[in-house]
């Protein structure tokens, strides 16, 4: 045995130094490619033609990208689609600006509820050389809370030529009858700084003035919705919240109603949130959670709030999400709102947080890189520890062209090379297929792929008299028992990879004790998004459905969605990798799901346990969805679909009425591509 195992250890050894060696004279030969390429470059750069050029350069390069927006949309039936969720858009915006205000009865009962805490909320802002009309609106926006129990904290960095005006229009506001409490004390606290230290350093002024149980963060240039603090205390005594955010829009001018975008967020996710501030604002937490730590580090100004959040949400017991539109961020010149370049030190303050994040959580040899979506939209790739045994089993019937594409790409695009490859046989009968099952015994997939005959199992046999019907669940479970790995990939015989490292992609969140189903983008034939992650509730039955399900693989997808990790509910079984011990924790497939929805079944479950499933955009195959078995639209499969949504809705009914937790309830169920339910803005008023 011990012989045995120094083999195989000197045989892995020689396979890693061939592999080295062979990466190594890829990467000379890269260098000299690139050198060749720079000095060619540097010669173009430096001729005067060129310099002279620039102008009509930087006007070919602005038709070039509006000739890519176009092209993102993948057709123009994909343009047209786009145009109509503007108009959804647009007319939704109407509904969330000054229109969604209270009226007076609404503005009355919320000022007259009484809760068991009425706690006292300490908002911090930092001000520096703040615009009168930006100063005005801000506190405004304060004074007309329709809560009241609040304190105003500003810290004012201002330089010699703005100190004056900015302490004037505060000490206007600080005489404002709204800015009193029952006692006649002002609710407004103002500091003058002696010099000034950054938003993080001035903000932490800001704290020193502070009195109340809870902290909210403010921009300067920023305005609150007067119904934000009612919501927010609300969530605090029905929800013991610790810490809390809302949806928010970005806004230009002076306007709240001209909005640019409005961003509809999930609820708390880890893995967005290490992939980008998705949190942002408006961020209220109890005073509690900074014992022990700092509000805002100077060493991260540019991206200190990412930095706050991540620490602060680590310590949280009961975060909560308030899926209401309640602030409004300005984008003017000097904004990151505007454009993130106006603050480059941002981008690698941002890489910096999640960086230290990540090492506080044990986390070690990753990578923080920026997505195509934006420079402070993050891919993280973590550190693959050891090479345990992937088991990819593939459930298959008849269709050998097709396994045999799926296969192929397998061996000849993966990377990673510790991997077994289950066929599970369940009732073939051409002489192709039975033929192709010959060729990978005997073969030079032999070593790698193992088929197994799902009805040879005389378990699996029909009782006499019956005939032999089709068990999906069934397949995967008995697939799983004759695998070897420590992970599973749960494939599609219809499916065919596209990234060369998607095993690792996969395997690098599997691993994580946290995380239990990880699945990947899978694309039709044409280059259209079939997967991007599951949504509980999306579709007609109800039930779950695909997200951004037919759209230009190019596509951004809702806020960058497309392009980072993410938490989902759900992802789908046609490429789905979990380790066997969390497979073998939920009992696998639930049986009583024959054909359809035992996958997001299996997912909730995993979720039921406490885990987190990762949808990653970095593990790339196509998919040739339903060659395999057909749709679902009529027929004996639209009766049986039926069905297993009946059960499904049943089994997960408490789950599916709370509403997926990473799809805001603003969007709508109708449509797959984060369009707005027109009609559902009123939510705002639901009390």
């Amino acid at each position: 045995m011990s012989e045995q195992k120094d083999f195989d250890f000197k045989a892995a050894y020689e396979r890693e130094k061939l592999k080295s060696a062979d990466l190594a004279e890829r990467i000379a030969e890269l260098e000299d490619k690139n050198s060749e390429l720079e000095f060619k470059l540097n010669r173009i750069k430096n001729n005067p033609i060129w310099k002279a050029s620039t102008p009509m350069r930087n006007t070919m390069h602005w038709v070039i990208r509006q000739r890519d927006r176009l092209r993102n949309q993948g057709s123009l039936r994909g343009v047209i689609a786009k145009i109509k969720y503007k108009q959804i858009e647009k007319k939704a915006m109407t509904h969330y600006g000054t229109e969604s205000f209270p009226d007076e009865n609404t503005r009355k009962e919320q000022e007259n509820a009484v809760f068991a805490n009425m706690t006292k909320i300490s908002i911090l802002v930092p001000l520096y050389n703040t615009p009168e009309k930006f100063l005005r609106d801000m506190i405004g926006s304060v004074l007309n809370q329709t809560y009241a129990n609040w304190q105003l904290c500003l810290a004012d960095g201002s330089d010699e030529a703005h100190i004056e005006e900015v302490s004037r229009i505060v000490s206007e506001y600080m005489k404002d009858a709204r800015a009193l409490d029952k006692n006649g004390e002002c609710k407004i606290s103002y500091m003058k700084l002696e010099k000034n230290e950054g938003i993080a350093g001035n903000t932490n002024h800001c704290l020193e003035l502070a009195t109340g149980e809870y902290i909210g963060l403010f921009d300067h240039d920023d305005i609150l919705h007067p119904e934000v603090l009612y919501w927010y205390v609300k969530a605090i005594n029905e929800e013991n919240a610790d810490y809390i955010y809302c949806d928010e829009t970005t806004f230009k001018g002076d306007d709240i109603n001209k909005m640019i975008t409005m961003h509809f967020k999930p609820d708390y996710a880890i893995d967005n949130l290490r992939a980008n501030n998705y949190i942002c604002h408006f961020s209220v937490f109890k005073r509690t959670l900074l014992e022990g730590t700092e509000l805002f580090r100077t060493k991260f100004d540019g991206s200190q709030d990412h930095d706050m959040i991540l620490r602060l949400t680590d310590s949280a017991q009961h975060i909560v999400h308030i899926p209401k539109l309640l602030y409004y961020w300005r984008s003017h010149a000097a904004s990151v709102a505007s454009d993130i370049s106006a603050k480059p030190y941002a981008i690698e303050a941002a890489k910096g947080a999640v960086a230290d994040h990540l090492k506080r959580h044990g986390y070690d040899h990753f990578k923080i890189t920026s997505t195509r979506a934006f420079e402070t939209i993050f891919k993280i790739t973590y550190e693959v520890k050891g090479t345990p045994k992937i088991s990819i089993v593939i459930p298959t019937c008849e269709h050998a062209e097709d396994l045999r594409r799926c296969i192929d790409s397998i061996y000849e695009k993966s990377v990673y090379d510790n991997y077994e490859i289950i066929v599970v046989e369940n009732g073939s009968k051409a002489s192709e297929t039975l033929g192709y099952y010959e060729e990978l015994r005997n073969g030079s997939l032999k070593d790698i792929v193992k088929v197994v005959d799902f009805y040879a199992d005389p378990a699996n046999q029909p009782a006499a008299g019956e005939k032999r019907s089709f068990n999906y669940s069934k397949v995967v479970n008995y697939g799983v028992s004759q695998s070897t790995g420590d992970y599973i990939i749960l494939l599609n015989n219809d499916t065919q990879v596209i990234t060369v490292n998607w095993m690792e992609e996969l395997l690098m969140y599997a691993q994580r004790s946290d995380v239990g189903a990880v699945g990947g983008k899978l694309y039709f034939p044409d280059r259209k998004i079939q997967h991007a992650g599951v949504v509980l509730g999306l579709g007609a039955h109800r039930t779950a459905g695909h997200s951004h399900y037919g759209q230009a693989g190019m596509n951004l997808g809702y806020m960058g969605r497309l392009c980072y990790a993410q938490d989902v509910s759900a992802v789908t079984g046609a490429c789905l990798m979990v380790s066997r011990a969390k497979y073998d924790e939920v009992g696998g497939f639930d049986e009583s799901f024959a054909v359809s929805l035992n996958d997001v079944d299996f997912c909730l479950k995993l979720r039921e346990k406490g885990y987190l499933n990762v949808f990653t955009p970095f593990a790339e195959l196509f998919h040739y969805e339903s060659l395999s078995r057909g749709l679902d639209l009529e027929g004996e499969n639209a009766k049986r679909y039926d069905a297993e949504s009946d059960h499904f809705k049943e089994k997960w009914k408490k789950v599916l009425e709370k509403g997926d937790p990473y799809y805001n309830p603003n969007f709508s169920l109708d449509r797959s591509d984060y369009s707005l339910n027109v009609e559902g803005y009123s939510s705002l008023r639901v009390q």
